[in-house]
């Protein structure tokens, strides 16, 4: 049974936002010390935020809106992936702890910039 577009998009918008539970979870654990403080709160925004926003790319009212909108779901996600890659660079996360969340934000990002790709494309060729 073929999977619709719109029950691509409902799955993701659930799995962004298990993602955006995923990341306030990981925040709360995290040690509390100023440095943490500061960094942290910037992954809890961005890894929150992608959530959110893919929510409203859903409600795109055009092709250009969509592209626009799902472009800062692309950046929120690529934006986390930073806070977490700083997080362990700097020890103040242990890589091991939070590669899963890792992963699962790489794939999201993967994901979404793979969309915002084909409805580029898809927008391009209609307007030709």
């Amino acid at each position: 049974m073929a999977v619709s577009t719109l029950d691509e998009a409902n799955l993701l918008q659930n799995r962004t936002k298990a993602f955006a539970v995923r990341i306030i979870k990981a925040f709360a654990r995290l040690p509390k010390d100023e440095a943490v403080r500061v960094i942290g709160r910037q992954f809890l925004r961005s890894g929150t935020s992608l959530a959110a926003n893919y929510r409203a790319a859903c409600r795109a009212r055009s092709a250009a809106d969509f592209i626009s909108k799902i472009s800062v779901v692309v950046e929120e996600t690529d934006e986390t992936l930073f806070w977490f890659e700083l997080l362990v660079e700097a020890e103040l996360a242990k890589k091991n702890l939070v590669q899963p969340l890792m992963k699962e934000c790489q794939e999201l990002l993967f994901r979404v910039a793979r969309d915002r790709q084909a409805k580029s494309l898809n927008h391009q060729i209609a307007k030709s």
